[in-house]
Parts: C-alpha cells; structure tokens; sequence
C-alpha cells in the first residue's frame, strides 16, 4: 500500500509520498565497444529516458582509421508500466471503463446513506446493498476484459486437450478473484465450485511464475501428436491425475477417450480394459457438484442444498469404492491403464499423498482438498489452516504477486488484502477493491474510514484514491476523469481538484472548457472565475485582445475590465485609422455597456456611435442627413452624465465641421447654449488642482468657442 507521508504540511494538506520503491532493471543495448567513458541521461519524450554513451579513445587513435566508433551512440529507453503485462493504452482504457461504475456505486451508497438517516436511527439500511455490489464487481470485470477465443477450425480436433484462447491479465484474475469472496456473498455456499472454475481459468496465470497443471497440458499437447500409444506413455497418465486433482472433468473425460482401447481394430480384444476406463469416465461425468449449474460441455450433476448434495455424494463414492474393489481389475492386463485408472479413484477418494504427487503448487492442492476431502465445507470456515497445510506440503519457490493476495484473503484480513491490492496491482486496483472490502464487514470498514493523523488527517480509503487520482493527473489523456475520484475525497480532494485544474494549460481553448464544466458539475464557482481570469490575463497579453476581454466578462471582473477601459479612454479625441478604429470598436463592443460590469462604459458606446458618424460624414461627402445624424450623437454624447469632463473639449475639437456647417446650422439654439456650458464649465475646472488639460492645439479652445457663436448666429437668424 502507498507509504505514509512523511510530514504534514503546517495547513494540514497531505503530502503524499510513491509507493514502496521496487528495483527495476532496464537493459540498454547498445553496439559500441569498451571501454566506455561516461554515461549521460536526460529524459526522452513521453514515458522514455535518453540515454547517451561516450567512448574513450585509446591514445594512438588517428582521425583517419575507421573502426565504426565515431564517439558513441544515443538510446532510448522506455520505461515500463509495472510488469509491461498492461500496456499504456489498455490502462487508459481500463481507466476510462470503470469511471462510470465507481460513480454509480458512489451515487448508490449517497442515497442508501440518505435512506439510513431517514430511517428511525437504524444503524444500516442496506436491504439492496449486495445487489450493488455485484454489479460493481461485474461491470468492472468487464472493463479490465475477458479472454476470447482463438478462431480455429470448424471441425473439432480430438487431440486438442485445451480451447485456444487469449492469454488472461493478472490483473483479471486478481479482480476475479476479489469477486468470488466479496462481491457476491450470497454466493458463497458454492464457494470452493467457484474456486474451481477460477483455477480453470486464471492456472495460465500462475504458470509465468511457478510450475502448474497448465503448463503440463500445453507441454503434453506439443508431443500428442507424435504419440502412437498414448496409454503407454507415463505422462499421459500423469496430466490426466492433474487435471482431475483440481476438478478439470472434461479434460479428463476427453483425455481417457484417446484411450487405445476405444479404436475398433482392439476393441474386441481389449474389452475389459476399454470398459473399465469407460467406467471411471462415466463415474467422473457423473460426480455430485454443489452449485446452481454448470456451463455448457462441463461434466457433473449439480445439487443446490447441502442435503441433496451429501445424500448424492455418498452414494457416488460408494460406487467409486465398489469399482476400487471390482475384480475386473485383475483381466487388464495393461499395466500402465490399471495403474492409471486405480490412482485415478485413489483421487476421487481423497488420498492425500496421491493429490499431492498430482498437483504443481500449494493452490491447486488446495483446491484439490476442497474437492475431494472436504467437499461438504461451506463459505471460509478453517479455509486459512487448510491453506497453511497445503503451503507446507508444497512450499512456493518465489513469492507471486496472486498467491500473495489469495493468502491476504483467505487469512481475512482486509488491510493485508488492499496491501497486496496497492503493490502488486498498482492504484487502480487499490482504489476500486476497497468497495469490495468495506461491504458488510465491520471491521474493514473502520480500518479504511478511520482519520489518521499520520496520513494529514485523511483515512485510508481517501489517500488510495489521492493516489490513483495523482496517476490520472499525470497523464494528458486521463487528467479528466481524475475529478471523479477527487470529489469523493471529503478531507483533501477539493484541495488536490483546484491545484489540478489551476495547472490547466488555459491557452487551450477545449482544456479550458473543459476546466469550466469541470467547475459546473461539481458547483466550483469561485474556482471558475478564477480561471476565466487567468485565461483572459493570459490572452490579453499575447495579444489576444478579444478573448480576454471576453472571459473577463465572463468572469465579472471590475477591476481589470476597468484598466482596459482606460487603455480605449486613450484613443478617445485622437485621430484613428479605419482598421484600428475596427478593432478598437470590436473591443467595445465586447466590453458591453452594463456599468456593473465594466465600470460605467456607456460613454465609449456612444461615443463609438459618435465617431461612426463622423466616418460617415468623411465618407459620403458633406451631406446634410449624415450630418445631422452626427449632431445628434454629439449631443447624446454631451448630455450623458457618463462622459468624463476631460473629453470634453476633444470630443468638441473632433465637432468643429459638424458645428460650422457650410450649409446652414445644423445645431439649434438650445444646443448651441448646452455646449457653450460646457465650455464655461470647463473654464471653471481648470481652477482645479486636479485639472488635466487635453493634448490639443493652442487655438482648439478658441476655435471651438467661434464655431459656436457663430452657429448661435446662424441659428438666431434662421428662428432655430
């Protein structure tokens, strides 16, 4: 399991520390000959190391020999993924998979743990709890994969002992093997049946590490065909005692029918034999099986109560006892098939000595004891001591990483379990195995939720998930579904979700909504400003104008959208070009004109209309429409409490045309007096310390001021 951290931070966040480090060796080939001079390291991309390798030239080396050593040579090494048995794309695949039925199960125990609140103080209120759980359990097992068959022939081969199938994960047979103890507990009157069709199917596993009865088979299978007599062969007598040890019955059935005795040629001379190995075939189609049911081509009669079942069993081992002592024994007269055939029930009898020569390691001996010697035995009663039994009688040569997890759970103890889970599995199966621990088990339950002062004050099952969630953030491809392990994280997952979304590249515009739905779902409001702040900060600088003027808005933030107000404050009574006069009006625009958020801007919407008249004016030509269309913008633009008195004066320097109209006044009266105010206005301010006069020229002032007595003239004359 991950290590505890070392130290907690004074804010009292966790720092998590790597799991236990494990010594891995990663070979470089390389082409070059010794000796070598110095070695240089430096990371490659994605999950790979540079590495490069200098030679030492010997002192007499010339420049013009030719020996293929120019000065060393470059390598990349790629680092693996635990055991390389999981490559990376089928661990994002697998990450992806199990995000839905981890959310689920989530959702369900939030509810169920509403429903517990609410009834009367119970202290559970789970009656569905299990169902749940088992469907967590399969639609995880699911995701990780099943084996698939291998396309073969459409004519069946009859000496083909085993189905041509995909090699199964450890990964699979570990989340299997989780299933058959915790997911299902309702199942667990048939447990040792199940144990049986799990050796069935994950022994291939085991066979990386130790010898077993599947790597027998697929050895034996090579030579068959090569075999004349295959009864006259002591290996074939062997991998048939295997495979029945451990409860393989078809594959024994099929074996024994390869028996020379059934070909017509020695039928009629090799009877007796033929019968009696047709007698132990049909006795071992026929054994009792306490389960439901059985799959399709499985041998056996299943019983689902344990009365039916021992009734059943008693009487099929006293037939297997009648045939032991039969007579016929002494009229075969091949030795090999009767020597065969009675070790064969000396198995189904449960001799000790005969299931321990038959099976390859502690497991399969252990399943052969619960097949044979103690078939009546129901659920995980004195499962560990049988275990420490068969470990004794067959000791394992190097400590696998499954056997490891079996002994955790057999010995049920949970924080051994996730222990084995976290280092021989990695995080995902850490974090996705303690919903199977913690179901229906007290004890579990407490390890994993208790607060731990040494672990920053997070429980157990919250730094697993941390951790995991760590591994989904370092990857570009998965960081998106880490959120979904960070909010169940009560303690510190907010914590680790706005560090992981604040080091979002924002340039990105997908990233960054992604960001923000993040920040949607799970009701981060103030951490959604904050991005769009940094993403329009972040766009503003690089020139980006639009888009970070855009989520500033969006973010509602004052205080920057007002400096960029007062950068457009700039350009107001300044002359413009029209491509500028685009961009600043785009800007403007965006800006928008709710003085909420932007400050009061009102002014730089009207006097954006203001200055499009004016374009208007140069551009038509000195038609009066156009004209008077601006005049009106002009005395919005000055009877707008919102336009600051320092633009005054320019705004009227910018009028000077429109006011001397040459063709006639285009300004009334009432107009003419509302701007000589402001003129008299402005006289008065410049007694203000705090007055800034407007960059214009010298006579601008006095321009203005004619142009405007002279349209009052005008005006008087005309009755405006």
């Amino acid at each position: 399991m991950p290590g505890p951290a070392s130290d907690s931070s004074p804010s009292g966040a966790l720092v998590l520390s790597s799991w236990e480090a494990r010594e891995v060796v990663y070979p470089i080939r390389h082409e070059l000959k010794p000796p070598i001079a110095r070695l240089s390291i430096s990371w490659a991309r994605g999950n790979s190391f540079r590495v490069s390798i200098f030679t030492q030239h010997p002192a007499n080396h010339t420049s013009d020999s030719n020996d293929g050593e120019v000065g060393g040579q470059v390598l990349e090494v790629k680092i693996r993924n635990g055991d390389g048995e999981i490559s990376a794309a089928e661990f994002r695949r697998i990450a992806y998979g199990s995000v839905s039925p981890f959310a689920l199960l989530q959702s369900r125990k939030h509810m169920v743990s509403g429903l517990s609140k609410m009834s009367m103080g119970l202290p559970r209120f789970n009656p569905d709890g299990w169902e749940y759980l088992a469907e967590y359990s399969k639609d995880i097992s699911s995701v990780i994969g099943n084996p698939k068959l291998i396309p073969s022939s459409a004519i069946e081969d009859p000496l083909e002992i085993l189905k041509k199938v995909e090699e199964p994960t450890c990964l699979k047979a570990a989340w299997e093997l989780m299933d058959v103890f915790y997911a299902d507990k309702q199942s667990h009157w048939w447990l040792n049946e199940r144990l049986v069709d799990w050796l069935a199917e994950y022994d291939s596993v085991l066979s990386t590490t130790q010898s077993t009865i599947h790597s027998k088979l697929v050895d034996f299978q090579k030579e068959l065909n090569n075999l004349q007599v295959v009864e006259d062969n002591p290996r074939y007598w062997d991998v048939i005692l295997s495979a029945l040890a451990v409860g393989w019955q078809e594959i024994v059935v099929k074996m024994l029918r390869l028996h020379g005795s059934y070909q017509l040629d020695q039928l009629s001379r090799r009877e007796t034999e033929n019968g009696l190995v047709e007698a132990v075939a049909f006795l071992i189609s026929e054994m009792p099986r306490m389960r439901p049911e059985l799959d399709s081509g499985k041998f056996g009669q299943c019983f689902k109560t344990k009365p039916d079942f021992t009734k059943a069993w008693e009487k099929w081992r006293s037939k297997i006892t009648k045939l032991d002592g039969s007579g016929f024994w002494v009229h075969c007269t091949h030795v090999q098939t009767r020597k065969g055939l009675q070790n064969m029930l000396r198995i189904i009898l449960g001799d000790v000595e005969s299931l321990s020569g038959a099976t390859c390691n502690w497991m399969e001996l252990y399943i052969s004891q619960l097949l044979y010697v103690r078939p009546f035995s129901m659920g995980l009663e004195s499962m560990y001591n049988l275990a420490e039994k068969c470990m004794q009688l067959k000791p394992a040569s190097n400590t696998d990483r499954l056997m490891a997890l079996i002994i955790g759970i057999l010995g049920e103890s949970p924080e051994i379990v996730l222990a084995e889970c976290s280092r021989g599995f990695g995080p995902w199966m850490a974090t996705h195995a303690m919903e199977l621990l913690i179901e229906e088990n007290d004890e579990a339950e407490t390890l994993l939720h208790e607060e731990r002062h040494d672990l920053g004050g997070v429980s157990i099952e919250e730094l697993h998930r941390l951790v995991y969630a760590q591994v989904l953030c370092s990857h570009a491809f998965t960081w998106q579904i880490a959120p979904i392990y960070l909010t169940s994280c009560a303690k510190q997952g907010i914590g680790f979700l706005e560090t992981l979304l604040y080091s979002q590249a924002v340039q990105h515009n997908g990233v960054l909504l992604k960001n923000l739905e993040i920040c949607r779902l799970y009701e981060l409001d103030s951490l959604s400003s904050n991005i769009m702040k940094i993403a329009g900060v972040y766009h503003w600088k690089h020139g980006r104008k639009g888009c970070g003027v855009f989520w500033l808005k969006q973010a509602r933030d004052e205080v920057r959208l007002n400096k960029i107000a007062q950068q457009l404050f700039d350009s107001v009574g300044k002359s413009i070009s029209d491509e500028s006069f685009k961009q600043w009006e785009g800007l403007i625009e965006l800006l928008g004109s709710e003085s909420k958020n932007t400050g009061g801007l009102e002014f730089l919407h009207k006097y954006r209309d203001f200055k499009k008249s004016l374009h208007q004016v140069h551009q038509k030509g000195k038609t009066t429409g156009a004209a008077q269309s601006a005049v009106d913008s002009l005395i919005a633009l000055m009877k707008n409490p919102s336009t600051p008195q320092r633009f005054w004066l320019p705004i009227l320097n910018d009028s000077l045309k429109l006011i001397d109209w040459h063709g006639g006044p285009l300004l009334n009266t009432e107009q003419t007096n509302l701007l000589l105010n402001k003129l008299q206005e402005l006289s008065m301010a410049k007694l203000r310390p705090d007055f800034v006069e407007s960059d214009l020229p010298p006579l601008a002032l006095s321009s203005i001021r004619l142009a405007l007595a002279k349209n009052l003239g005008r005006a008087f004359l005309e009755g405006c």
